[in-house]
């Protein structure tokens, strides 16, 4: 690493490449470090009632709708109607920032990109950096590349609009610092971003736009909208310029989606349901509950009773306000030169999406360009307009249904598939790629999580598995280690010995097995990215 530099008030500990320093400039260094300085105490107390909100649940104290936010659910208030260009937004595709791939997302046809600096992105220096870059020129319309083959990319006439998730309130950027203090991930995702495109994407008709990931409680939507209010005033931006989409992608934050949406004020443009982090939530707040159990992850899927109502209500929520209630990830992406099973993985999505649409969503996720035109055609079957903000159901969705357990078998080839996909998409993850196709199912951050804390919950308990043996640490080193002897075969012993599997099956199996849970796999693996 080169020697520190500072700028604007911040010091820089990444080396800086070719072109680092127009993202890095002192303007937009001051103002990044103006909004620390601002808002990082604050996201430091709200991270403490995360804390203490956790050891609530663990003596019993399950999460519920808040007694003093009654009159906020009960009144009949509306978020702004959407800008020209969030009006339809059935078919948006996700991905990393990085190069090529935010070429082909903006030209899929989706009608918008989730430009991701998180779940989907391992934050390497070079990745956060180099994808604020692309973002920049994708802005412009500036953006190229040529593939070692010598392929030219470069934006279509029509392409998606930009919608940017920074990382959550509980990550930190190694490579920055203020007084001597890391700097929150998300301010410096998000702060990079709207200082340097913020005026750009207004002059070309459009607008900051952005999903807010991990939030745990409408304090920190609050915070989120009070960030909004100083950066639009800093840059003599109009209030409401931003919009926000907020994911209920944790089970504290569904009990509050009305209030989140309350504190967004004229910021909000909706929500969604970030179903395997929601998944995975569901695991980690309720993991020293032996009631919460969840069979194989295979098994859980949007037809259960605890994931139908979350659906169910997010929709009422949102509608109820006039807001956007976003869908989520298929999990399936096109499978070359198998079109059987290409067929097969298509019908797959198309069903997803077709429940998606008939249950009220306005739009929906995909995670790859092919899959654009099959969501797009779920969701035209069954829409008439852009949008789906007449439908309400009928129904009141109460803590119970929300808290609903989910039993069923926990089998070999579940923990199997939970070693192998937790390893290997670490592995990815350590290597700098936060989207990885693992046997024709886009993972990321969010599944690996999910099979990290079953692993931990079924060994916590002594689950047993359908054929009556015990889950002992013992099982996970033996099937571990015919999991690594698998993905060996399958990529070769010069790309396994040259990789990071020997890292990823250690810090994967220590935090599995540790006797306290660790809240975020990312935390001591980002230690281990340079």
């Amino acid at each position: 690493m080169s020697l520190p530099s500072f700028i604007g008030g911040l010091e820089i500990r990444g080396p800086l490449g070719p072109g680092y320093e127009e993202i890095l400039s002192p303007a937009a260094c001051s103002f990044v470090a103006d909004l620390v300085k601002r808002f990082d105490p604050r996201r430091r107390e709200l991270l403490a009632l995360r804390t203490g909100r956790q050891r609530e649940i663990d003596a019993g104290k399950l999460p519920d709708f808040l007694p003093e936010t009654a009159a906020v659910r009960a009144d009949g208030w509306h978020v702004p109607p959407p800008p020209p260009d969030l009006l339809d937004r059935r078919t948006e595709i996700t991905g990393p920032v990085e190069r090529k791939m935010a070429i082909n997302a903006l030209n899929s046809g989706a009608q918008c990109w989730m430009a991701d600096f998180e779940d989907s992105n391992s934050p390497t220096w070079e990745n956060v950096i180099e994808g604020q870059l692309n973002l920049r020129d994708a802005i412009r319309r500036t953006i190229t590349y040529t593939s070692p083959e010598g392929k030219p990319y470069a934006l279509k006439e029509k392409t998606a609009v930009i919608v940017a998730r920074p990382r959550g309130w509980h990550l930190e950027e190694k490579h920055l610092r203020l007084d001597g203090q890391r700097v929150p991930a998300s301010l410096f995702d998000w702060g990079f971003y709207f200082f340097h495109n913020a005026r750009e994407l207004v002059a070309r008709g459009s607008g900051p736009y952005f999903y807010l990931p991990k939030l745990e409680s409408h304090l920190e939507a609050r915070l989120w909208n009070d960030v909004f209010i100083h950066a639009q005033a800093a840059l003599g931006l109009p209030r409401g310029t931003i919009r926000a989409t907020v994911l209920i992608e944790t089970i504290t934050a569904v009990f509050e989606a009305d209030e989140i949406l309350h504190e967004l004020r004229e910021h909000a443009s909706g929500l969604n349901c970030g179903r395997w982090a929601y998944m995975f939530s569901f695991v980690k707040k309720f993991r020293n509950h032996p009631d919460y159990l969840f069979p194989d992850r295979t098994l859980i899927t949007m037809e259960v009773p605890f994931l139908r109502a979350y659906v169910t209500h997010v929709i009422n929520v949102c509608h109820r306000r006039g807001a956007y209630a976003m869908g989520g990830m298929a999990a399936q992406i096109p499978i070359k030169n198998n079109p059987a099973a290409n067929t097969a993985a298509l019908a797959k999505v198309r069903a997803d999406k077709e429940r998606e649409a008939r249950a009220g969503h306005d739009g929906t996720w995909v995670a790859h360009p092919g899959l654009v035109q099959t969501a797009l055609d779920a969701f035209a079957a069954h829409l008439n307009g852009p949008n789906q903000l007449h439908i309400l159901h009928d129904v009141t969705i109460t803590a119970a249904d929300l808290l609903a357990p989910l039993h069923g078998p926990i089998t070999e080839k579940g923990v199997r598939w939970n070693l192998h996909v937790g390893v290997r998409y670490l592995e990815a993850w350590l290597g700098g790629s936060g989207a990885e196709p693992i046997h024709h199912l886009m993972e990321d951050l969010a599944t690996s999580e999910i099979s990290r804390s079953q692993l931990w919950q079924w060994l916590k308990f002594g689950a047993k598995l359908d054929d009556g043996r015990a889950i002992t640490g013992e099982l996970y080193d033996r099937l571990l280690a015919d999991e690594l002897v698998a993905i060996r075969h399958e990529y070769g012993p010069t790309r396994f010995d040259n990789g990071h599997f020997k890292a990823a099956a250690e810090l994967f199996m220590r935090m599995s097995k540790s006797v306290d849970f660790d809240e975020f796999l990312a935390l001591p693996a980002y230690e281990l990215l340079p």
